[in-house]
């Protein structure tokens, strides 16, 4: 069989990336179809994708696009219509902000799309620009926006079966697209092997994310300098340099880091700290799980459906530094006895969003719908 994964772009490492890999993994005679790929932007993580079969877009050949490719979204359905998937028997797209899901095939080539979120700047979430803040790109996004809309909508009915990262998301694929779709969570990068079995009082907290205005990373440095917490920040985005003119001294900025070194520093962390905003489903704290980390999240999108409240993290209900506050202050309360059960408790939903499971949930997918497939090298 020929496979071929289409990812929206690559031009940053993220979760919806390390899909990307785990399809890669199951599949990895797959041909690789994105918009952009810019390996340089990639970190510590561009050597993953330097024996890999990329072929991108007519975009990705103009230098003026594809360093500044926000304003030119319109161009998005030229760009995914102009791809040609005939000589392959199976397509799956991973589509997100970039709609790769709007690629076209013909029978009897089948196409899965893997969504990780309708885009966030066509349905009123919040996005990484504040794009609002100025009347011209308003006037200029609500234009471009109420068309790429209206493509959407219609785009998303080509592909054959739609495959949802959550229950959020799966919502919102019923309410935007108003189709069906199936839930399969994304792969975790968690040790195979952990046992939580004693408590070591550390002395740091954790965070893991972009450094963009929805992820609020702003609440969580607000909340470290009123409580004199140390605060790591694994990360880099377009707010560093704002968040780093407003952090005290007890947070630090790590940058983007390996695996490797992610994992020791996850190990290691007291709690992890998450502020997102509507976040579809959010690898990040699931990351932290696996490695025994209590989670303490904002309550909202696809969040309560791994961290439970007192039982292997906290939820906050309001976007806010104070009500953050309040659940640090009930974490630190907790005798070392109640931790070493919400670290347990923190592993074994963790174990739920491994990448074996991914890949048989997904593959026990294909076999339920006689979607033909092959895997392995």
């Amino acid at each position: 069989m020929k496979i071929a994964l289409v990812h929206d772009q690559l031009s940053e490492f993220g979760g919806s990336e390390r899909v990307l890999v785990a399809l890669k993994k199951i599949f990895p005679k797959a041909h690789v179809f994105t918009l952009v790929y810019q390996k340089e932007k990639l970190g510590p993580h561009k050597d993953i994708f330097k024996n890999w079969h990329i072929k991108t877009s007519w975009f990705d050949k103009i230098p003026i696009l594809r360093n500044f490719y926000s304003p030119f979204r319109f161009l998005t359905p030229f760009i995914w219509e102009s791809f040609d998937f005939s000589k392959y028997d199976l397509v799956i797209s991973s589509s997100g902000s970039w709609m790769a899901k709007g690629i076209k095939t013909k029978k009897p080539t089948i196409h899965v799309s893997y969504i990780h979120h309708p885009p966030r700047y066509l349905y009123g979430y919040e996005t990484a620009i504040e794009w609002k803040k100025y009347l011209p790109v308003r006037i200029y996004a609500y234009i471009v926006n109420h068309f790429l809309r209206i493509w959407d909508f219609y785009s998303s009915k080509r592909p054959d079966y739609l495959i949802a990262n959550s229950k959020e998301t799966q919502l919102r694929i019923k309410r935007f697209y108003q189709r069906d779709s199936v839930v399969i969570y994304p792969p975790v990068n968690i040790p195979q092997k952990l046992q939580v079995t004693s408590y070591k009082l550390h002395n740091y907290y954790l965070t893991v994310s972009r450094l963009a205005k929805a992820k609020h990373i702003d609440v969580l440095i607000e909340a470290a300098n009123k409580l004199k917490l140390n605060l790591k920040i694994v990360g880099t985005g377009r707010d560093e340099n704002y968040l780093k003119s407003i952090a005290g001294k007890t947070v630090e900025f790590l940058g983007n880091v390996n695996d490797q070194d992610l994992s020791i520093i996850l190990k290691n962390a007291k709690a992890f700290l998450f502020a997102s905003r509507d976040e579809e489903f959010g690898i990040a704290p699931v990351e932290a799980m696996g490695y025994g980390v209590p989670v303490i999240a904002y309550n909202s999108g696809g969040i309560p459906e791994y961290v439970k409240d007192g039982v292997n993290g906290f939820l906050f209900n309001q976007l806010s530094a104070e009500s953050l506050i309040e659940k640090i202050k009930e974490f630190e309360t907790l005798d070392k006895e109640k931790i070493l059960k919400m670290k347990k408790e923190a592993r074994k939903k963790a174990e739920e969003f491994t990448f074996e499971r991914f890949k048989k949930n997904l593959l026990l997918f294909f076999k339920e719908k006689n979607i033909p497939f092959s895997v392995g090298n």
